[in-house]
């Protein structure tokens, strides 16, 4: 006995856009959760964060890109939380010669939640 599953590949693009922070470029849609390099400022949970450096804008009928960012276009984030990620182990070692460093590193982070394209 055969059992037939039927998928619908959804053909509805959705608006995105490119957003550079922290010295990174993200590609960010409305309901995204990002983990992003920490921002400067004091915030809290709820805290609305706007990123204004926004490369490229897609609705899904238009592309609008930047030279190098798109004057007046905005992209909303909700903050969530900010922590420290895994630690990153860095040695330092030369054979023969009984010299051996290691150090750790945690870099922190925000995890931001986008709530709106402008």
């Amino acid at each position: 006995m055969a059992v037939e599953k039927t998928t619908e590949k959804t053909t509805k693009k959705e608006e995105f856009a490119v957003i550079l922070t922290g010295g990174k470029q993200y590609q960010v849609r409305v309901g995204d959760v990002l983990k992003i390099e920490k921002i400067k400022g004091d915030f809290k949970k709820g805290d609305k964060i706007t990123f204004d450096k926004v490369l490229l804008v897609d609705d899904g009928k238009d592309t609008t890109i930047g030279t190098p960012h798109i004057s007046g276009a905005k992209v909303e984030a909700v903050f969530e939380e900010a922590g420290k990620n895994k630690k990153v182990e860095v040695v330092k070692y030369k054979a023969k010669s009984r010299y051996l460093k290691r150090r750790g590193h945690r870099q922190p982070y925000f995890k931001v939640k986008i709530s709106a394209i402008r």
